[in-house]
């Protein structure tokens, strides 16, 4: 199969650029299944570049929120690559699914096709400008989320710096940098609302130009959700409610006590994280000062662990693709970004020195070396691993690096960070079952008003919250949802963190009675990129896909003893 189609220095800015090699791929004469697959191959490839252009550019723009040229330079590719490529990608689809010889592919092209297939069901050509508005919107929600910085101690200072405040032991300090960060979110709150009732309109059209009755349904569809069904998610939520909450509330039971608090304030602890103040009074977690000692400390942990991963590691590093300080005009959150052509992973982050910026960043390591491990790959379909196991990848590492969390702490400080996330995880579970159930929701009553908007997610944080006086806060408490990004810019992605901490949590359990095993397993698993069905993924690593309350009592009954056997 060729792989010297598309020359190096192709511009994929420029459809001048494109255009040729689009038409020749569009034109060319097929005759039979080899000439399929060297179809496939070289559209592969010319996917490499154009999937590398559109990543640097997104990354510049997140690094940079404030800069209007790289704002605008990603925004002409979304405006001007991205609709043309929508309606090449559709017809070679087309041309690929309904030639006489498909079915004489080899096996490895099954899962590829049926996405193919799927991708041409759902394709609409009057969705390109919807598509292209709907990226408009959430390039705006970023440029305002990732300007937020309050006056804070005598600085301005960003969200991410302001979470070590709360943290802090004292109760006033906590309050005045919650209420802080609260307030300035609701300076852009009528921006926000009137975005996303913008995209819920957007992508209510988007499904019923397809054909579909609600987004839910387009969107199952749009993602490949061939393995798990509505149905499935709501048994998550179900399973959700009646294992993890009873346990989340006594975990905050415990602090309000050991706190001296008659209830808890939204300051008191982080609904999704579970972090807050040391229930004992000590010090914040501070596992490292400055990004190059996190670093440093990593790499020294990694080859611990394994050589393998100690130079997967190492080579993120040399590649210099991290940019991981927070500051101003930086978009918030982490993510891992693969550079398909180059093979390079970028990691982008937040980091100010807390112990939830060492677990991100452990997270995207996580990403990353899922990346290489199937770097090895042929085409950039079998490399597009499912989410739901992309996620596997990341949260298994935070799991299976807990043990080596002593480089960055004495043994007192380690055991607290390892409860601290033991308890996350308890915390995270609920968080997810709301942001998903809200998203069911959502879509489901696209014509509803704010009004019954702010009832919903009240009612949904009433079944998966923490209990706490939100006196004084209600307007905030309302909208407090526009704090998920995922919301704007990736619909329904995120029940996925759920169905993978699923995954996590068993390959955890097996390492706790094999350490070498977990890792084979994890890397079994990774290197097989996309190119099985997610149930297959899941039996690679030797776990279990399923969603039922059984499965999760098993699971949290492991999370539950080792928290009993870790000193409070």
């Amino acid at each position: 199969m060729s792989r010297e189609y598309v020359p190096d220095d192709l511009d994929a800015t420029s459809w001048e650029s494109l255009e040729p090699l689009v038409i020749e791929l569009q034109d060319r004469k097929l005759s039979c299944s080899g000439c399929l697959e060297n179809l496939i191959g070289d559209s592969s490839e010319l996917a490499e570049h154009i999937s590398e252009t559109g990543a640097l550019l997104y990354i510049a723009m997140t690094c940079d929120t404030e800069s209007e040229e790289k704002k605008d330079a990603f925004m002409d590719f979304v405006s001007n690559i991205r609709p043309k490529l929508s309606e090449f990608s559709d017809a070679l689809n087309r041309r690929i699914v309904e030639h006489p010889s498909v079915d004489d592919l080899p096996e490895r092209y099954n899962l590829m096709l049926k996405g193919m297939r799927t991708d041409v069901e759902i394709f609409r050509k009057e969705n390109i400008p919807l598509g292209v508005r709907q990226t408009e919107l959430v390039t705006e929600a970023q440029g305002i989320t990732g300007g937020m910085t309050v006056e804070f101690d005598g600085e301005e200072r960003t969200f991410p710096q302001m979470s070590s405040y709360l943290e802090s032991n004292n109760r006033s300090k906590r309050e005045a940098a919650w209420s802080a960060m609260s307030e300035r979110r609701m300076q852009d709150n009528e921006r926000m609302s009137e975005i996303f009732d913008e995209l819920v309109m957007i992508r209510h059209k988007i499904a019923q130009n397809a054909g579909f009755e609600t987004y839910t349904h387009y969107m199952f569809k749009a993602m490949h959700r061939f393995d798990y069904t509505i149905e499935d998610c709501l048994e998550f939520h179900n399973s959700v409610e009646s294992v993890c909450m009873p346990i989340l509330r006594e975990i905050n039971r415990t602090r309000s006590e050991s706190l001296g608090l008659g209830e808890l304030r939204p300051w008191d602890v982080n609904e999704k994280t579970g972090s807050g103040p040391d229930i004992h009074g000590r010090s914040p977690l501070r596992p490292f000062e400055t990004v190059k000692e996190m670093v440093d400390k990593l790499s020294e942990m990694f080859h611990k662990i394994s050589a393998d991963l100690g130079e997967k590691f190492d080579k993120l590093v040399e590649m210099d693709t991290l940019d991981l300080d927070t500051r101003k005009g930086k978009a918030p959150g982490g993510y891992q970004y693969y550079l398909e052509k180059s093979k390079v992973p970028f990691i982008f982050m937040n980091a100010a020195g807390l112990q939830g910026d060492l677990e991100t960043m452990i997270h995207e390591a996580g990403h990353a070396f899922h990346s290489l491990y199937c770097a090895h790959l042929e085409l950039i379909d079998e490399r597009d691993y499912p989410i739901e196991f992309a996620e596997v990848a990341s949260m298994s590492m935070e799991l299976l690096t807990q043990p080596w969390w002593d480089d960055f702490y004495d043994k007192e400080e380690a055991d607290r960070a390892r409860r601290s996330h033991l308890e996350g995880v308890v915390f995270l579970l609920p968080w997810i079952a709301t942001i998903d159930s809200f998203q069911h929701w959502i879509y489901e009553n696209p014509g509803h008003s704010r009004e019954e908007r702010a009832e919903v997610w009240l009612s949904i944080r009433d079944r998966f919250g923490s209990e706490m006086n939100w006196s004084g806060h209600s307007d905030f408490k309302e909208v407090s949802w526009q704090q998920q990004g995922h919301l704007y810019g990736v619909p329904f992605y995120y029940i996925e963190y759920g169905i993978a901490q699923l995954g996590s949590l068993q390959l955890w359990d097996t390492q706790l009675r094999d350490p070498q095993k977990a890792l084979d397993d994890y890397a079994k698993a990774m290197r097989l990129g996309g190119t099985k069905p997610l149930p297959e993924l899941f039996s690679a690593a030797n776990l279990k896909f399923g969603f039922d309350e059984g499965h999760f009592l098993s699971l949290l009954a492991n999370v539950e003893t080792a928290l009993s056997e870790l000193p409070a």
